[in-house]
């Protein structure tokens, strides 16, 4: 990560998203998730929506378990579409009460001595304008965050151009089916980037496949949760 700040080279982020539990991720598999993302010990948690599938009933326990995830740099949600489509101020209020830190067009400040992480995160956005109302609107007149989750990764765009050297996103479910050793060929065609890591510039997008499903089939798309690890660079590609 160029320009990535030099204290916290070696950042190890557990990315979940897309865990749409309900009939498709019952509870047990949903908790033995949260489960092994604790003992990988992540330094930091980025939930970026999708928590529930078509409705909230019955996911405290989801919730607390993922809130109870040690990560000692933080611990990050942000809404996806399928969390508002029930009661979107239930599932906000539930993570929020459960010291899950939820960035709603928000910035969160992680100091490291004299050092700052800047992690910023938005509200679904369903196009790229909302994207960019949503981003300036948690960025203000500043530059970029050093870390973006966005639901949507149709923010990238504009959050490199705003500066941001990471964003993370879910959304596409990598479509679920794709073509074997061609992640981005694949059934999320209302997306140009659905699978894996991008660049543009200084900045970088990773989207994750999501640990969950809205059917049940998954053809060279296996469901994941990413573990990455962030080195600072002082290269720029092109």
């Amino acid at each position: 990560m160029p320009g990535w700040p030099l204290a916290f080279d070696g950042l190890r982020i557990a990315h979940v998203s897309d865990l749409h539990f309900g009939e498709l991720m019952p509870m047990d598999r949903a908790l033995g998730i949260a489960r092994l993302i604790n003992e990988a010990k992540p330094d930091m948690l980025c939930n970026t929506g999708d928590l529930v599938d078509l409705d909230c009933a019955g996911v405290a326990p989801l919730v607390e378990a993922l809130a109870s995830v040690h990560a000692p740099l933080g611990n990050f949600f942000v809404m996806g579409n399928h969390d508002e489509l029930d009661a979107g101020d239930h599932v906000e209020r539930l993570m929020t009460d459960a010291g899950t830190t939820v960035l709603d067009d928000e910035i969160c400040v992680i100091r490291r001595g004299d050092s700052a992480l800047r992690v910023g995160g938005i509200g679904w956005a369903r196009t790229g304008g909302h994207c960019r109302a949503r981003i300036d609107r948690a960025l203000g007149p500043e530059g970029g965050v050093d870390l973006l989750l966005s639901h949507n990764p149709k923010a990238f765009d504009h959050a490199a151009e705003r500066g941001t050297s990471l964003v993370l996103s879910g959304h596409t479910h990598g479509g679920q089916i794709a073509r074997r050793n061609r992640p981005n060929a694949n059934l999320a065609i209302a997306h140009r980037r659905s699978a894996g890591l991008y660049e543009l510039g200084p900045s970088r997008l990773f989207v994750t496949t999501g640990a969950g499903a809205w059917f049940p089939l998954r053809v060279n798309c296996p469901a994941e949760v990413a573990f990455l690890t962030i080195r600072r660079s002082d290269q720029v590609s092109n």
